[in-house]
């Protein structure tokens, strides 16, 4: 097992290497999907993360062990570099990989736990219009610091920011789920409309952003509008066609 921490947990390790050595066995599970899963485990008085990465194919076993870094080793250096830029992610606190003859056979990600209040797709059905209107525009502003930054999140959906009221009607904001960062990259007027294309189907939704995006900017708000709300059209109607060929294979395999 190949492993790196984080200076600051060191006094952790032999506990933190026990949670993965027993990941299938202990923990409690706050997602489980087809390709990773996450649990969370109690440290003194705290808690962590650990998220599994799913084993790769052969192909991808011998790329991430001689030419590209593991999603684990990416997640782990993107948060550093996150904060390093003042940008909010969950503290990360170790990465593990495990070898076998061919290559890369499983990876892990551990980061502290953080408690939010909500993630970007429970704002969106938020009851209290004005409310959300406040988060969703303090959220954009966040996102122009990301693109000013020079940072392309290229996972910016709705399930991958956490929102943390921290008082006063002042929202935080986390990214998770970030081994697809690019960093040093300046972003086109285009690339930063796309960015928001995974958020919403909400033409609303899209209105109150693309406003706020053009105050920050200086851009037209209706050229930001139509530019937000094309690429938005564009991912669903991807979205929609992936899945109708995706139905029809099952249906083909049956």
């Amino acid at each position: 097992m190949k492993s790196f921490f984080n200076p600051e947990f060191a006094a952790n390790k032999d506990f933190i290497e026990g949670c993965i050595a027993q990941y299938s066995n202990l923990g409690t599970y706050i997602y489980k999907g087809s390709r990773n899963s996450l649990k969370t485990f109690d440290l003194n008085d705290s808690t962590i993360c650990i998220k599994a990465f799913k084993k790769p194919h052969i192909f991808n076993k011998i790329i991430y062990t001689y030419f590209r870094k593991s999603k684990a080793k990416r997640s782990f250096e993107y948060a550093q570099l996150l904060l390093a830029k003042g940008i909010g992610t969950p503290s990360p606190i170790a990465y593990f990989e495990n070898f076998d003859q061919l290559g890369l056979n499983d990876s892990y990600y551990v980061s502290v736990f953080l408690k939010s209040d909500f993630r970007f797709r429970e704002l969106l059905i938020l009851e209290d219009e004005v409310k959300k209107e406040a988060i969703l525009r303090q959220f954009v502003a966040f996102t122009y610091r990301l693109h000013q930054s020079h940072i392309e999140f290229i996972d910016h959906s709705a399930g991958n920011t956490l929102i943390k009221d921290v008082g006063n009607g002042t929202y935080a904001f986390y990214l998770v789920d970030l081994n697809r960062t690019n960093f040093d990259k300046k972003l086109t007027f285009e690339e930063c409309m796309k960015n928001f294309s995974k958020l919403t189907s909400s033409e609303a939704v899209i209105r109150i952003m693309s406003d706020e995006y053009a105050n920050l900017s200086g851009e037209n708000s209706e050229k930001v509008f139509r530019a937000m709300w094309s690429a938005t059209q564009e991912f669903q109607e991807q979205y929609y066609r992936k899945k109708r060929w995706k139905k029809k294979l099952k249906f083909w395999k049956k």
